[in-house]
């Protein structure tokens, strides 16, 4: 039996990159998931693909910029399925902006995607796991950028920063209604959505994931997302499983702080017991997002 079988699982952003790798970690383990991103040529393959193994997963078109979509997205769910039990706000942007040449547009895109979207599909997911007074679980991707970040990450910093909060005050308040919130600092990560990124930004050319290993020793500046680290792999984000399941006993939530690099292999289970890693350190936080 898996980890999610019979669980509602709503990953936001799920059509590619780390949204996708969760999705399909998801469906391994018997979860039903829906998924949601802005292009259905994107999109609808990999439901078609997850279909074709017998996975029960739907494709839904949404803009999570339109905070009525946001919100959509989690309606539609509900409206499917009767209920959702688990949602995953992995939807993100990281266009490149310094605070001296960040304009106003640049600046509202981050907070629209990387922090006002997460929060409406939040409210509506916990809205109706409280009205039914069942448990269920929240996970955020979130970012070490949240304490500091990189010159050139000044508006993805800063909304990072609120969704931290955001993922606090959530675990806080509803942690009675046996709703679990949780953060995760996943690091920078190879996929589709960081090449564009590298080429656009960077002048990256097809070898920039051979000179960010060559980097990692000499934590050289200004390539990628966390200078001096080599990209981990999308394809299997075994990590956030526990975060999605909402069983694990209090005790197993780690208050660890340190986000020192390492290895990450497609197999490694390493944090599987929380989401919580890098996030809090306070008893009280840390009860409510180990809160079952």
């Amino acid at each position: 039996m898996g980890l999610l079988e019979d669980k509602i699982v709503l990953v936001n952003g799920g059509s590619q990159g780390v949204g996708a790798g969760i999705v399909r970690a998801a469906v391994r383990e018997g979860a039903t998931v829906a998924f949601t991103g802005r292009r259905p040529g994107v999109g609808e393959p990999l439901a078609e693909e997850l279909t074709a193994q017998g996975a029960t997963a739907a494709f839904l078109r949404a803009d999570l910029a339109d905070p009525a979509q946001a919100r959509g997205s989690v309606e539609r769910v509900v409206a499917a399925h009767g209920r959702i039990d688990c949602l995953v706000n992995s939807a993100g942007l990281t266009s490149r902006g310094t605070l001296l040449d960040t304009t106003p547009d640049l600046f509202d895109a981050h907070i629209a995607i990387n922090l006002r979207a997460p929060f409406f599909a939040m409210q509506a997911a916990v809205a109706d796991m409280v009205a039914r007074k069942a448990p269920g679980t929240i996970v955020n991707i979130i970012s070490n950028c949240a304490h500091g970040g990189y010159p050139h990450l000044t508006p993805y910093s800063a909304a990072k920063a609120g969704l931290a909060g955001l993922t606090r005050n959530a675990a806080h308040a509803h942690r009675w209604d046996r709703v679990r919130v949780n953060g995760l600092n996943i690091g920078w990560t190879g996929t589709e959505g960081e090449d564009a990124v590298q080429r656009a930004f960077h002048g990256a050319g097809d070898d920039w994931r051979e000179e960010a290993a060559v980097a990692r020793s000499t934590a050289r500046p200004g390539l990628g997302h966390s200078a001096g680290l080599v990209p981990r792999s999308a394809s299997s984000n075994q990590t956030i499983l526990p975060s999605l399941v909402g069983s694990l006993p209090q005790e197993s939530v780690s208050a660890s702080r340190s986000s020192r690099p390492r290895p990450f292999s497609a197999s490694s289970r390493a944090g599987l017991w929380c989401g919580a890693r890098g996030l809090v350190s306070s008893t009280s936080h840390r009860r409510a997002i180990g809160y079952l």
